[in-house]
């Protein structure tokens, strides 16, 4: 007999400005027990060192992350020019070096070839798995792997500043898959002076946003209290790109045991995905076919 897991049944959003020194796992974990959840994700991993949006999914919400992964997100970073790491980031160690220094023109110039649909390379440490085993494995054993370009949408990437000759900073706005590191890496290649990611902030994912979200101290403080859990947020946040259609009373019945359901829409195309509510609840979340709602995900609250 499997083993019942503990905890509450507690859904929603929490977002977590992550502090860096932590892995999203660990944050992830530790709301989850200072909310005694029985259930909780996280909407895509930051690296350790990162800070940042960090949005956590409890309960059902886990059946929203996959459109959380998917929108649009932000990071504020900085890049020090002049040097190669073998992790693409400053906890790695220098492989490379360069005197060039690019101008700002000659960066602003640069920026332009790593903005649309462009392939990616990932870093030797990630987690991308390379014939079943991640790549971080392996390159701690100092393995090099080829590892496949990937597809990444980049809306935008911008130059916010230049502190110093050896320092700029950035700003990029991407879809799902994005490595920071990676644009790092190849920007100081492009430019021909080399360089890796010295900080690294997501500043928003999809709906949340760091700014709006509660510290790992605070959750620390709050924790197994009712006060904690004014931060939440609704389910249905993680589905804020989504058009919303109202379930009729039979429709949502047959939507809560995973039928097709009759709902109320304007201006959907057929097989457009969308979310129903029944009484302000979220009931269901799939394809719109015909006045009806096609369920992938149902929501049990």
């Amino acid at each position: 007999m499997a083993r019942r897991r503990k905890g509450r049944d507690i859904s929603g959003w929490l977002v977590v400005d992550k502090p860096a020194g932590l892995t999203s796992n660990a944050v992830v974990n530790k709301v989850r027990w200072a909310l005694d959840a029985k259930k909780a994700g996280h909407a895509g991993t930051l690296d350790p060192e990162a800070t940042g949006t960090l949005a956590v999914a409890l309960g059902e919400a886990t059946k929203t992350v996959p459109f959380v992964t998917d929108a649009l997100k932000a990071y504020d970073f900085t890049v020090t020019l002049g040097a190669a790491t073998n992790t693409d980031d400053a906890e790695g160690e220098v492989i490379a070096t360069s005197d060039l220094r690019p101008s700002d023109d000659e960066i602003k110039e640069a920026l332009h070839a790593f903005v649309g649909d462009i392939s990616q390379v990932p870093p030797q440490f990630s987690a991308v798995k390379i014939d079943g085993e991640r790549a971080y494995k392996r390159a701690r054993d100092g393995e090099e792997m080829e590892i496949a370009a990937r597809p990444l949408f980049v809306e935008s990437l911008l130059l916010l500043d230049r502190p110093d000759a050896d320092h700029i900073r950035l700003e990029m706005v991407c879809g799902k898959g994005g490595y920071v590191r990676s644009i790092a890496r190849d920007l100081g290649r492009a430019l021909g002076c080399l360089g890796h990611v010295h900080h690294l902030r997501r500043t928003w994912s999809g709906p949340f946003e760091a700014a709006k979200g509660i510290s790992f101290a605070q959750i620390e403080e709050m924790a197994r209290t009712p006060e904690l859990e004014q931060f939440l947020l609704p389910l249905e946040l993680g589905l804020a790109d989504l058009p919303e259609v109202r379930a009729t009373a039979e429709g949502a019945a047959r939507l809560r045991h995973g039928n097709p359901g009759m709902v109320i829409a304007q201006g959907l195309d057929y097989g457009e995905d969308c979310w129903a509510s029944f009484e302000g609840q979220p009931v269901a979340v799939g394809s719109y076919r015909g006045g009806e709602l096609h369920p992938s995900r149902v929501f049990n609250l």
